[in-house]
Parts: C-alpha cells; structure tokens; sequence
C-alpha cells in the first residue's frame, strides 16, 4: 500500500526551505533514501526540529572542505573520539542548513576564505541520519544531517578549536583507513566524482581588488 501523500504546510512555515531541499535531493542508495524520507516525515511532525530543542533528533548540518590538492578536512572529535568532518548544530532561528554548514565550518576550522564547491553550490551533497549516544545531561537522539561541499585556496590558515584533539588534512583514500562509517565512505565517491571537475576560482572577497 502506497504511504499517504503527507499534509502540506503552510506557505509561510519556516520548515518549508528545508523540504525543499529534501524534495529536490538525488539520494545515491537505498540507504540514503530512507534517510530522507526519515528526516522529511521528522520535521514534518517536529516544528521545533531546529537547534536542541526537541530531544528527539536535532537538524545538523556539516562540510566536507576540500582543498586545491583534493585533500579533505577531518576534525578528531573531543567528546565522540572519532575523526569526523567539520559541522554541528543549526540555531534555532537558522532555517537554511547551508548557512549551518558554512558558519559551523568556519568556526571549527578557522579557515577565512571558505566557499561552495562551485561544482555543487550550496545544493546538499549527501544526507544522513546518524544516532548520537546518550550523556549524563542529554538522552540519545538522531542528527539528522544535511552536509555540503566546501572549498578553501588557504589550507594552511586551518586553526584547532576547544572541540576537537586534532584538525588535519587527509588524501581521500587515506580517510577510508580513519574507520570511518559508510555514509562517509558514501560521500568520499561523490567526492572523487568532484575532482573531475575543474574547480572554478572562488569570488573575490568583498572589497578585493583581486582580477
């Protein structure tokens, strides 16, 4: 039986950006898929899904950040004790989850002069849902975590912060060998498709009298 076409939201709903971006999202398996259904019927049934307040799951939103060489950005978790890509926790008026990518991968990275992939621009690159643990002051709930594709011409400006042990730069095929799960090893084959394509210059900044 075929599952009912889901109530629509109001026009003016803050949830309506993000269920677009999920409407339009190519899913590249089975298992991505049902993330996306899952995350679609979630914020559907969670006005509150943005920031920390629902204990349920909490929008996420993270960025794998490439670098001329094709070398990715991986961050040694503090808390988790895994080497992770670079993201977090959208704010609860933060309804755009590429802002969530872009702000959160600067602040753990330091990196000044992050942009979109020009391959990608600020569409997700992957989706995944992803259960998180329980802590002392917080029960286990899901990161439902759209992720992008960033790009940086100043590898060496990265910058560690208090959340993580270590910030380093990893060839793709060496990332396999970090453990890891499969939606990452997902996204590092649509992150060696990328490299097919010539990466554009990234604008200037504001004010740059750069050509």
């Amino acid at each position: 039986m075929a599952s009912p076409t889901p109530e629509p939201l109001p026009a003016d709903d803050r949830r309506q950006l993000l269920l677009g971006l999920l409407a339009a999202h190519a899913p590249a398996d089975d298992a991505e898929a049902a993330d996306v259904a899952f995350i679609d019927a979630f914020v559907r049934a969670h006005p509150d899904c943005f920031g920390k307040a629902d204990p349920e799951g909490h929008i996420t939103a993270s960025a794998f950040v490439l670098d001329p060489r094709g070398r990715l950005l991986m961050t040694l978790h503090r808390k988790l004790e895994r080497w992770l890509q670079v993201g977090g926790h959208s704010d609860p008026d933060e309804v755009d989850p590429a802002s969530t990518a872009l702000r959160e991968a600067q602040e753990e990275s330091g990196l000044p002069d992050l942009v979109f992939h020009p391959a990608v621009g600020r569409r997700p690159l992957d989706i995944d849902v992803h259960r998180i643990p329980g802590r002392a002051h917080e029960p286990a709930h899901d990161h439902l975590d759209i992720r992008y594709a960033l790009y940086t011409e100043q590898p060496e400006a990265i910058a560690i912060t208090d959340e993580s042990d270590a910030l380093r730069w990893f060839e793709l095929d060496a990332v396999e060998e970090l453990g890891v799960d499969d939606a990452v090893r997902r996204v590092l084959g649509k992150l060696r498709r990328l490299q097919t394509v010539k990466t554009a210059q990234p604008p200037p900044a504001a004010g740059s009298t750069r050509p």
